[in-house]
């Protein structure tokens, strides 16, 4: 072939290939430009976790213990809101303090900030993971039943009866804090701890949604929330942010956690 001759265009790459090259370039791709680098790295790993998550576990059992009802009654609404909420709130707080004490704070070492174009990307993969989502759930309570498939959540819940305050309370941390709380735990603390070893986003992303399923302590679900949870997981390493999976997740649960306001309100019959 002549050397001013233009060689013949190879073609497109197998699809195959293509997909291969697109999930590696989402693992391998720099870091968003919204995140600085830190000046030193934290200094916290998966012991920053468990401290986390036992916290979340100490106060679930602290309170289901002194909140515990006599046989045939059920907890009061106040006490119920408590035992849904302070545990994930607490297991948070304490993520976030690690990180201030071992680290650089949240901000820096959570990739935690507020940015509209990681919060519509969020938002934009919420709502197309809906469908599946719904879609899987459907099959899963097809599958082993509707009561093996309501959550540990739903379970608690059924039947009771709120005013409106602590419906709507409830409603709120379904449906905004508690995926909050949980994001900063496990898509936050226990990312940043599988990084810091060097193990790479898929990694990070395969583990924290193994336990993060796991950690419901609702076996008959695993497989469900194990696939509730990919979007999330693609949300935070897509963007290298912890916003765009707190999104998601939110996204995930406002058909729950509305179905539950009508419920407590009696707005529909449980």
């Amino acid at each position: 072939m002549n050397a001013s001759q233009t060689p013949e265009p190879l073609g497109e790459p197998p699809a195959a290939l293509r997909w291969w090259t697109t999930l590696r370039s989402l693992g391998e791709r720099p870091a968003d430009a919204l995140f600085d680098t830190p000046a030193k790295p934290h200094k916290w790993g998966f012991g920053a976790f468990l401290i986390s998550f036992g916290a979340f576990l100490l106060v679930s059992v602290t309170l289901s213990a002194l909140f515990r009802p006599a046989p045939g009654d059920r907890i009061g609404p106040l006490e119920l809101v408590a035992v849904l909420s302070l545990p994930t709130l607490t297991g948070a707080l304490v993520a976030v303090l690690i990180t201030v004490v071992r680290g650089n704070g949240p901000l820096a070492d959570l990739r935690l900030r507020w940015n509209w174009r990681h919060a519509s990307i969020g938002l934009a993969i919420g709502a197309i993971a809906l469908v599946p989502t719904l879609y899987a759930t459907r099959l899963w309570a097809a599958w082993v039943g509707n009561d093996q498939a309501t959550s540990a959540v739903g379970k608690v819940l059924d039947g009771v009866s709120m005013s409106p305050v602590l419906a709507a309370i409830v409603f709120l941390h379904l449906w905004l804090v508690g995926p909050l709380c949980e994001e900063i735990v496990y898509r936050g603390l226990l990312w940043g701890a599988v990084e810091r070893l060097g193990w790479g986003r898929w990694a990070a992303f395969v583990l924290s949604t193994m336990v993060f399923a796991v950690a419901h302590f609702e076996p008959e679900r695993t497989p469900l929330l194990l696939f509730i949870a990919i979007p999330m997981g693609l949300a935070r390493m897509y963007t290298g942010g912890l916003l765009a999976s707190i999104v998601v997740h939110q996204v995930n649960n406002l058909l729950p956690a509305l179905g539950m306001l009508l419920i407590m309100t009696g707005v529909i019959p449980a």
